[in-house]
Parts: structure tokens; sequence; C-alpha cells
């Protein structure tokens, strides 16, 4: 199982020199990915927020291992037309180190209905249907240039569990990222669906979010292939660094 760090570009981590600063420690010491979140407002106590692309461009420009990406955007709403040539120019970027996390997003932050965005969780799950079959057109050849990464870029979809839909858009691209699960069990039904719905040779990554201290073996036997590592919603720079220099073991 990989291991990655996951952070939210929130208070002090809202500076991307830091998040840069970060990213280039844990691959220094072993870690697999860096990830931030993708948020336009959140709710309390955040209030100063990094966008994501930007301070991805930084953590690109200061690593050259470590795979990078938002976990996760909200298809429902960007331009996907923009959101192509910003995921492929980060993907050149970063020779190829990009992973494209994509869900709904949520309500609960208050950064869909100020600025006129859909609410509707039936209507956003359309507009990320045909959002993602508009990227793919988009990197295989309607724009370029087209995406260090072949075939592309890899797409993992998020979701809340048990809902039943997030799983089956997610079987149709590279990878899976349940949040909510209360437990490996859980996890491990996900995994059992996902093998009698896909090839056996066909890669597909299974993500789980756990705390720094969680022991993730019983989510690696469950059938997880990569753990990120959640440190909540106003992590400090030394939190995170702390972290880090522990390793990924």
């Amino acid at each position: 199982m990989k291991r990655a760090i996951d952070v939210p570009p929130f208070g002090e981590l809202a500076d991307p020199r830091v998040l840069a600063e970060l990213a280039a420690a844990a691959e220094e010491r072993g870690w697999d990915g860096f990830f931030v979140w993708d948020h336009i407002l959140h709710r309390s106590p955040a209030k100063a927020i990094a966008d994501p692309w930007i301070a991805l461009a930084a953590v690109a420009c200061a690593t050259n291992t470590v795979r990078i990406g938002p976990m996760v955007t909200p298809l429902s709403r960007r331009r996907v037309q923009k959101l192509a040539r910003e995921t492929v120019t980060l993907d050149v970027l970063s020779r190829g180190r990009l992973t494209l996390g994509v869900g709904l997003g949520s309500t609960r932050n208050g950064e869909f209905e100020p600025f006129g965005e859909v609410t509707d969780p039936r209507e956003r799950a359309q507009l990320l249907d045909k959002g993602l079959a508009d990227l793919t057109r988009y990197w295989s050849g309607d724009f370029e240039p087209a995406p260090v990464q072949r075939p592309r870029i890899p797409i993992w979809v998020g979701g809340e569990w048990p809902y039943r839909r997030p799983l089956e858009r997610a079987l149709r691209w590279d990878g899976y990222f349940p949040t909510g699960l209360p437990g490996p069990d859980a996890l491990a039904e996900v995994t059992a669906k996902i093998r009698q719905a896909r090839p056996a040779d066909l890669p597909f990554d299974v993500i789980v979010d756990l705390p720094p201290d969680e022991d993730t073996g019983p989510w690696e036997r469950a059938g997880a292939t990569w753990s990120v590592t959640d440190f909540g919603l106003q992590p400090s720079r030394a939190e995170v660094l702390a972290v880090i220099n522990n390793g990924p073991s």
C-alpha cells in the first residue's frame, strides 16, 4: 500500500511555499504522494484558503517523484475546458505525476450557493459525468499538448459510503476514494464488489483517508492500495512536518 500526505491548503498552509516545502520533505522521507484539498470557501475555522492548482504547481517544481493532485475537485463548478488546460499543464510540469481526484463536492461548506453554482446532487452528478467525458476528449487529441501520461491522467472518484452510484461511477475510471467508512470491514465489502466488477489485470486504486496514528495494516488487508493521511481542517505546518518526518511506515 502506498502512503500519501493529504492537506487542506488552509491557514498556515495557504502559502504555496509552505506546501512546496512540506512536499519536498515528504518526498525525502519516502512518502509516495502529496495531495491538497480543492475549495473556494470552507466552514470555520478555515478562512485563509489557497488555490489548489497554483499550490500544486509549486509542489510540482519542488519535487521529482511523489504523485500529486487535488483530492477532490468538484467538476460541477469548473469550466471543463479550463480544467483540461490546467491538468495537462500540471502533468507536463510534474513530468507525469498528476492524479485527478474528482467528486460531487459538498454543499455543507457554503461554496456553491453564494456563487450561483448547482446545488442539486443529481444535477451535479450529471455535470460530473459529462465533465469527465469532455475532459478525456480534450486530453485525447482535441487539445494540444496531450498529457504526459498514457493512456491519460489517472482519475480517482470520491464518494460517500455507502452510496452505490459513486462506486459505479468510479468503476469506469481508475480509482475509488470512499469517505465515511466505519472501518476495514466496510472497505472489504467495497473491494469485493470491485473485484467482481473489474478484470483482475486492470489496475484500479482504492484510497482511504486515515488519521496520522491509525494502524494501516487492517485497511491494507481489506484491499486499500493507497492510504492518505488526514490532518483535519486546520493543521499547522509543524504538525504536518512532524508526521512527515516520522516517515510513511
